[in-house]
């Protein structure tokens, strides 16, 4: 990279142009989406059912079904929020509900073709309703939990009928780790 032009700071995005040079020596610009990352909760209950929300996405124009899901919180020193903090936060804040028991799934890059977020999968278990003061979803989310036997959200992600990428990693991985 020879050159980094930043067109917009918002809240959680930032929008850059980068122009590199490649090997031959001729140079050329990317678009970059810089994200501060987020975290994906593959909430699995007791009776092997897999908890999801469903939410109206603005970016698509419809209503999609997903694993709880969030974006890394950002401070106002920049500083960015531990992942194995923000799941808990995020499951129950969209869901309700706490786990006793946490696995890191995994972590990969939601579209590196042109964004940096680094989405952090964990398998949350030993599922129980938060008690007390419950942290509630963000005052712009619409959210309705359903919760879907195991088997039949694979087979659901299996026809194509998910399309949230994060959701098809959860859900495949899953199926992997647990079988039919």
């Amino acid at each position: 990279m020879v050159d980094s032009q930043v067109l917009h700071r918002g809240r959680y995005l930032t929008f850059r142009i980068d122009t590199i040079e490649r090997a031959d020596g001729s140079r050329g610009t990317r678009e970059i989406a810089v994200h501060p990352g987020a975290v994906a909760i593959l909430a699995l209950a007791d009776d092997d059912r897999v908890l999801f929300v469903r939410q109206y996405r603005v970016a698509v124009g419809e209503a999609l079904l997903e694993i709880p899901a969030g974006t890394l919180d950002v401070a106002a020193d920049g500083s960015i929020e531990a992942p194995e903090l923000a799941a808990p936060r995020e499951l129950e804040e969209e869901t309700g509900m706490r786990a006793a028991t946490w696995r890191l799934a995994g972590r990969f890059y939601t579209a590196p073709g042109f964004a940096s977020e680094l989405m952090h999968l964990y398998l949350a278990t030993d599922l129980r309703a938060a008690d007390g003061t419950r942290l509630t979803p963000d005052e712009d989310e619409r959210l309705l939990v359903e919760r879907i036997p195991r088997r039949e959200a694979v087979a659901a992600a299996e026809r194509g009928e998910f399309h949230d990428g994060k959701t098809l990693v959860a859900l495949l991985w899953l199926d992997r780790l647990l079988g039919r």
